[in-house]
């Protein structure tokens, strides 16, 4: 079948800018996007530039975007994108992190934010007389996190390390839940008072979904920073932005039966964050010009009423609050 490539090009050496490249090659029809490249590589031009190894979806060195998707190429077959012949496939490297010639990306921006989590196991105590045999139950409840392969597809795709260059990012945080969930781990607090205090933790992921669509691996990240959240606030770790942001959302509702918006923010970062309040101003000016906040909806600006039929609100509310704490008994 006749493949039509368009590779994004990135040449250091040259001026430094980027373009694309058109490929029309002729591949069978069960080859993967990385088996084009290859093609592309060692029969039209050899100048071209990507990273892979074996071939088999399994040491994730592949990972580029492919149709402005993250995906693994070497699993990734041609009509598994086109359906049919001669379309355009469009190949560029992986995003949130510098390019260093044409698919080829600088991985250190993910291997900082695993190095952030500190990876690797803190026992605490005595060393064990013998081996310590870790129950079926306890992998099992981590063996997701495990079977990450370090591709970086989700922190390519990721829209908010894309806009705040200091959020841990879904691979490193999906790590970091592999050794909380871990009971030969003695410092389960500490990791989970690091991850919800520090700026870009567990708490500044806007569950888009997006790490855990792009994933060749299932390892669900988004579900594990979920995972995190609950464990840091059933270690009693509370005192932040993340759990006072979703305590004051909660209450707002149950109040009023919608959000109100002008209280969720001081509440969330706290009354006494005055350098905080500050910085968000232009941006709460701005909502407000464009009738985002809801003040201008009310006679009375802050005294907002609640919605009609309030009373089912808090009904549903306190019969799932009163559900959920009978089921963490």
């Amino acid at each position: 079948m006749k493949v039509n490539l368009n590779v994004k090009r990135f040449d250091p050496e040259s001026d430094g800018s980027t373009r694309f490249q058109q490929y029309d090659i002729d591949m069978p029809e069960n080859s993967t996007v990385l088996d084009a490249l290859i093609h592309v590589r060692e029969y039209v031009d050899a100048t071209l530039a990507l990273r892979c190894s074996c071939r088999s979806a399994i040491c994730g060195s592949c990972a580029m975007r492919v149709d402005h998707r993250a995906r693994l190429a070497c699993k990734t077959k041609v009509t598994d994108i086109v359906s049919d012949e001669g379309q355009e496939i469009t190949i560029e490297p992986m995003g949130n992190m510098p390019v260093i010639k044409d698919l080829i990306t600088d991985m250190e921006v993910h291997w900082s934010k695993v190095r952030q989590v500190v990876p690797y196991l803190r026992p605490t105590g005595p060393p064990p007389e013998r081996e310590y045999i870790v129950s079926n139950e306890a992998m099992l409840d981590v063996a997701g996190a495990v079977n990450c392969i370090q591709c970086g597809a989700c922190v390519s795709d990721c829209p908010v390390l894309e806009i705040d260059k200091s959020f841990i990012a879904p691979a490193a945080l999906a790590k970091a839940y592999r050794f909380t969930g871990d009971p030969r781990d003695g410092t389960k607090k500490e990791r989970l008072e690091m991850l919800s205090n520090v700026e870009g933790g567990i708490w500044d992921c806007t569950r888009c979904n997006m790490c855990v669509e792009v994933c060749p691996k299932d390892v669900r990240p988004m579900d594990r920073i979920m995972q995190l959240r609950e464990q840091a606030v059933a270690a009693g770790v509370k005192t932040n932005t993340g759990v006072r942001h979703g305590t004051s959302f909660a209450n707002s509702v149950r109040r009023l039966g919608r959000l109100d918006e002008m209280r969720l923010f001081p509440e969330s970062v706290g009354m006494f964050a005055v350098p905080r309040l500050l910085k968000e101003l232009p941006g709460a000016f701005r909502m407000l010009w464009s009738k985002r906040l809801m003040m201008w909806t009310h006679a009375i600006p802050f005294a907002h009423k609640p919605i009609p039929g309030i009373k089912h609100v808090r009904r549903i509310y306190d019969q799932a609050r009163s559900e959920k704490k009978e089921h963490s008994k």
